[in-house]
């Protein structure tokens, strides 16, 4: 199934953290936090201002945002758990620098 948010929304796919702690303790699913990052999997096409054109987004499906934790709705796609947000609710994009993807 594909998915088009409207306006200024954006869905998101919460990335996924470390099972183990730096010690190597196991930390099991309800003694996580949600991430407050994710990636963006598709945006909407912008919102409207007072003269009525439409303004685009500044995030791009691909980017990798920090949102706040209460951020967005839930919703279940296709068996993937993801979030819907405005654009507003995203505080901003991390850069991922060459040095970082080697790391990875």
């Amino acid at each position: 199934m594909k998915f088009r948010p409207l306006h200024d929304r954006v869905l998101v796919r919460r990335t996924t953290e470390d099972e183990k702690t730096a010690g190597g303790i196991i930390i099991p699913d309800t003694a996580k936090e949600k991430p407050m990052q994710g990636e963006v999997v598709a945006v909407g096409s912008g919102s409207r201002n007072e003269k009525g054109d439409v303004t685009p987004l500044d995030v791009q499906a691909g980017d990798i945002v920090l949102f706040g934790k209460w951020s967005g709705t839930e919703v279940k796609i296709d068996g993937e758990d993801l979030l819907i947000m405005k654009e507003s609710d995203i505080m901003g994009i991390l850069e991922v620098t060459a040095k970082a993807k080697k790391a990875a």
